[in-house]
């Protein structure tokens, strides 16, 4: 349908009501029924975000020399990126527009250094557990690469000898999860760096989801595993701050071992009329108002902010586990984090999870096995019990309920 623009403008007091209205169908995340696509950390976070943004929403990123105050502000949120990763000294970074960007520039980062460092010609692979990301598959079309997704094991952790197997001389990439998003559990990073150091292969650590909240469990005293820099294998993270760095969308990062890894990264481009142009990452103009909220929400929570924002993540996840399994359900694997999957024995949990949606409940699902996922964010702790009483009630509908055809074909 093509819609021809209005010959006049209209004011913004009639325009705006317009916009609230076309609102009103959509997700309620606000009273705390969304558990994906959106992280709610509290009205305080939210002014930061928005206040930071709109200062330098009109700031362009692709230009440092105009716009000095960006890149000095991006440096520092990479320095507390590299930080908390446990990073060496040299280590260097770039903010994304998230986590698919982030993926795709460590895939072409790789790509390029295996091209140069390793003799790697014709078409390169990369090996990755069946629970990573689609952005990987993303970026393995947009290059030509291979994608190798090897099953998990019975703990549905990626299985790092499998993996190790499927490797040979044109891999240049292995793939770990921290978390991986359908079961918010920790790979085992250790492993994989083994196999990354003895074959001398490039570890890519997707830390979209986990990388500004798993540090700070840490902190608090769970016991997360080493699956970042400190690890030898590792070569490249992608770690998301509007997700649990409860930063304004979209702001990512993905962050390199060495300057000279993130070399291979940098588009350097002078055969045209407009003189050199050189961008980090995919995109030319990066929104200077990403990163600008970004650098204050990180600087206004500090270490002791977020410890105290993933704390009540972490009560939320527990008492949702507790519930969940009270009522029959079935946790998968050990989840440390902010998601957390469940599965039923006997019950049809994608029928459950209708009943929750007409309840106003917009979630997310798994396939394999079919169970319910939540990402939870601080403000879930306030509203657990109504979930669980939801979740109680929608399980009982459900065993009423004749199979949809229709949505089951959706997620098969």
């Amino acid at each position: 349908m093509h819609i021809k623009m209005p010959k006049n403008g209209s004011r913004w007091e009639d325009l705006k009501p317009q916009m609230l209205e076309r609102g009103g169908a959509d997700a309620n995340w606000r009273e705390g029924k969304t558990a994906v696509y959106v992280f709610n950390a509290g009205e305080d976070v939210a002014r930061v975000q928005k206040e930071a943004y709109t200062m330098y929403m009109s700031e362009n990123g692709l230009g440092p020399l105009a716009f000095p105050s960006l890149k000095q502000m991006e440096d520092e949120v990479i320095g507390m990126g590299l930080s908390l990763l446990h990073a060496p000294e040299g280590a260097k970074g770039t903010m994304t527009s998230g986590g698919t960007d982030s993926i795709a520039m460590a895939v072409k980062t790789a790509r390029d250094f295996a091209r140069a460092e390793r003799g790697v010609s014709g078409q390169g692979n990369i090996v990755a557990p069946y629970s990573a990301h689609p952005a990987f598959d993303k970026a393995a079309k947009l290059m030509e690469l291979e994608i190798r997704r090897i099953p998990v094991g019975s703990d549905l952790l990626a299985d790092a000898a499998a993996m190790a197997a499927a490797t040979d001389d044109q891999t240049i990439m292995l793939v770990g999860s921290a978390p991986s998003f359908p079961y918010g559990l920790i790979d085992d990073i250790e492993a994989l760096s083994d196999v990354a150091v003895a074959r001398n292969l490039w570890l890519h650590v997707d830390a979209c989801v986990g990388g500004y909240i798993a540090p700070f469990v840490r902190m608090n005293g769970g016991n997360v595993r080493a699956f970042d820099f400190e690890l030898p294998g590792v070569m490249s993270m992608s770690a998301d701050l509007h997700k649990y760095g409860y930063c304004a969308k979209g702001a990512s990062t993905v962050l390199y071992r060495s300057e000279a890894l993130h070399n291979y990264m940098v588009f350097d481009c002078s055969d045209w009329p407009g003189g050199r142009m050189v961008t980090p990452t995919l995109a030319g103009t990066r929104p200077g108002g990403a990163i600008s909220a970004a650098w204050a929400v990180m600087n206004f929570l500090g270490e002791e902010g977020y410890r105290a924002k993933h704390a009540e993540v972490t009560d939320a996840r527990k008492a949702i586990e507790e519930g969940v399994k009270a009522l029959g359900f079935e946790v998968l694997g050990e989840p440390q984090l902010g998601i957390v999957a469940f599965s039923h024995p006997t019950a049809d949990v994608f029928a459950v999870y209708r009943q929750m949606y007409r309840k106003g409940w917009f979630t997310s699902l798994t396939t394999q096995p079919k169970a319910l996922h939540l990402m939870l964010s601080p403000f879930h702790k306030q509203v657990t019990d109504t979930y669980l009483k939801d979740l109680s009630d929608s399980l009982a509908a459900a065993r009423e309920e004749k199979t949809d055809e229709k949505f089951e074909a959706r997620y098969s």
